[in-house]
């Protein structure tokens, strides 16, 4: 199976201070990684260093096998690195479909598409992005990182203080992406029970090292473990 993102002894931080450690992981094409851990643990970091946002103190980033370490943000994006900040960040004075269509580059991804997972955004279309529920912001930043056409998705805590009606409703999607779509996924989530159940594989993150990695099922079947790894919600 291809590999979509290989990470190879990545040693990551802000300025001089290294926040990651040694970090290895990989996501096949169609994969989708938990990842989890304590707050300060590094999870965050991880997205941001894969996106270019870091200090990069050694090792080395391969997406789709070609090393972006030393690219700019802008051409990672450019290349299919879809990014979802847990800050959501979509344009307050842009209505909805100009949050979609300035992000929009050509592939499998349309509005039409995106409006198809996300009813509510068809419904919204003309509302402004400071108009919109937390919910609804957080559809629309999903949608408008879809609209980039990426071959990788990085979610950052995408369920973080919504309603529980509103958590479903965004579960459901990120199944049916995983399932429908040919796009590799990591998912940063504090809820280690609600990413272990969308994710085939998880990480677990100690003091920006892996303390875990592996099958996610394995860790749903042993809450001893995964007590002693992660406080679970």
């Amino acid at each position: 199976m291809t590999e979509v993102l290989q990470i190879k002894g990545v040693h990551a931080g802000y300025g001089e201070t290294v926040v990651l450690e040694d970090i290895h992981l990989q996501v096949p094409e169609r994969g989708a990684l938990a990842v989890l851990g304590r707050n300060g643990v590094g999870k965050t970091t991880l997205l941001a260093t894969i996106m270019g946002h870091t200090t990069l103190h050694g090792g080395q980033i391969l997406f789709n096998g070609q090393p972006i370490e030393h690219q700019a943000v802008y051409r990672r994006a450019r290349s299919g690195v879809g990014y979802v900040p847990q800050a959501r960040e979509i344009f307050p004075s842009l209505n909805v479909e100009e949050n979609l269509l300035v992000a929009a580059r050509p592939g499998r991804w349309t509005r039409e598409r995106v409006h198809d997972l996300f009813p509510r955004l068809a419904e919204r279309h003309s509302h402004m992005g400071n108009q919109l529920s937390g919910g609804e912001q957080q559809m629309l930043a999903i949608a408008r990182a879809l609209m980039g056409n990426p071959s990788l998705l990085l979610l950052d805590e995408p369920l973080e203080g919504l309603a529980p009606v509103v958590v479903d409703l965004l579960l459901r999607a990120l199944e049916r992406l995983i399932k429908e779509d040919s796009l590799a996924m990591i998912l940063v989530e504090q809820s280690a029970r609600l990413a272990l159940e969308v994710t085939r594989d998880a990480i677990v993150l100690n003091r920006g090292r892996i303390a875990y990695s592996g099958p996610s099922k394995a860790l749903q079947d042993d809450p001893e473990q995964l007590a002693r790894l992660v406080a679970v919600h």
